[in-house]
């Protein structure tokens, strides 16, 4: 597909200054929907192509050295295919998950569960991710944008069962653009180290700072090193 040799693309150059623009541009035949600056040192852009099916979405994490991730979306949000530009790795979802992530499913019984396996070109193992969403009841307006709070909790598994890591976090559903929003999160075996990445700005075409490849607040003592959960 063009469109991830493109995001390949881009992999080849990192590091790259070339990625340290003011301005991301998304692949021909895209079309940029909505940026959102969030706390933490982290500016998201997201992006919808002609090529894909309806529902599908790109989202394209940036931190102060450049674009960090880009993920590809299903309209449940399953994680179809994440690009790590930094460790130039590709992780795709298998196919027939066992139990597939659905938004729609969320919305109806305020709780869902997901079992998915992912594979990486780096020939590590496939991994095992296994969790569940679960709406709060809490309704949230932040810059004008309505959005449904949310808390989170998984695990990763390696082939032979043994956990290799577990997250949880509480962090935000966005109704108009079927996706999560990053908030907080942490490492369940210490849940005092707490990550904010709540958003704080949500910008449209046509608006000042949209599309925008350089992260805003709360940039001057952060670290830009650390893996986004749970996105």
């Amino acid at each position: 597909m063009l469109l991830n040799r493109l995001v390949i693309a881009w992999m080849a150059l990192m590091p790259s200054a070339a990625l340290a623009q003011d301005v991301f541009e998304a692949p021909e035949g895209c079309e940029g929907v909505l940026t959102i600056q969030h706390r933490s040192c982290l500016v998201t852009n997201i992006w919808q192509c002609e090529a894909d099916a309806p529902g599908e979405q790109w989202i394209g994490l940036f931190v102060q050295p450049g674009l960090y991730s880009v993920r590809k979306v299903d309209e449940n949000f399953q994680w179809l295919e994440t690009y790590y530009l930094f460790s130039r790795t590709v992780e795709t979802m298998e196919a027939d998950p066992a139990d597939a992530a659905s938004i729609d499913v969320l919305l109806r019984d305020q709780t869902d569960t997901y079992d998915f396996v992912t594979t990486s070109n780096d020939g590590t193992p496939p991994e095992r991710v296994v969790g569940y969403d679960r709406l709060t009841g809490e309704t949230v307006e932040i810059d004008d944008e309505p959005l449904l709070g949310t808390e989170f909790a998984f695990e990763v598994r390696n082939p032979d069962g043994t956990i290799e890591r577990r997250g949880a976090g509480a962090q935000f559903l966005s109704e108009r653009h079927r996706m999560f929003i990053l908030g907080l999160s942490w490492d369940a075996d210490t849940p005092e180290d707490v990550t904010d990445m709540s958003p704080i700005e949500f910008i449209y075409p046509g608006e000042t700072g949209f599309f925008s490849a350089n992260p805003k607040h709360e940039c001057g003592a952060t670290i830009s090193s650390w893996v986004p959960e749970g996105e």
